[in-house]
């Protein structure tokens, strides 16, 4: 999500989460699949998205549980009316699905708080989720890693769906980036 989100700065971008968890019990996000950084209201483009990504998660044996979007001000990290609609879309299937909001004044580097603004589902709309039970695990190895992917240019290797429409040889599921994020998370490399 930071590395969508900083790959196009000036766009907003959307995505999706996925957990390799099944249904029920706590909430395990464990990837997400970048969508779009333009027209994200556009309506055929995201169910051809949303349809692809439901297919290979089949496949994978993950399912989609959750939203992301960082608006294009910086200041504005509410959700917007697409981002409502997706989410709704997701929450009809999944029934602890997450609404995530990235919070764009904090995506800088060496920020010690994860720039996102999380909402649930409760009575009917999407309300704020109690920061007090959500557990982010390991915010400072993921920083590190996200520099080490910046200082190295392979955030390059990201790939989101709309770029994918654009060359097809391109891979949505961004295998090549997340090799990359698991040869640095890896104990060789001093990491856990």
């Amino acid at each position: 999500m930071y590395l969508h989100a900083s790959q196009f700065p000036r766009c907003s971008v959307n995505g999706l989460l996925l957990s390799s968890s099944s249904a029920g019990g706590a909430l395990c996000i464990t990837d997400c699949v970048p969508l779009l950084h333009s027209h994200l209201s556009l309506a055929p483009i995201t169910q051809l998205a949303l349809t692809q990504v439901d297919v290979w998660c089949a496949q994978t044996q993950q399912r989609i549980v959750g939203y992301y979007q960082a608006n294009a001000c910086v200041s504005d990290s509410s959700p917007t009316p697409c981002a409502l609609k997706i989410a709704e879309k997701i929450f009809e299937q999944c029934n602890n699905a997450v609404l995530l909001m990235i919070d764009g004044e904090k995506m800088f580097p060496g920020c010690r708080v994860p720039p996102i603004v999380m909402y649930e589902r409760k009575d009917a709309r999407w309300a704020l989720k109690d920061k007090h039970t959500i557990m982010l695990r390991q915010w400072e190895e993921t920083c590190s890693i996200v520099n080490q992917l910046f200082s190295s240019g392979d955030q390059a290797l990201l790939v989101d769906f709309d770029s994918h429409l654009d060359d097809i040889t391109k891979d949505w599921t961004n295998q090549k980036l997340n090799a990359k994020i698991m040869e640095l998370v890896s104990p060789a490399n001093g990491n856990v």
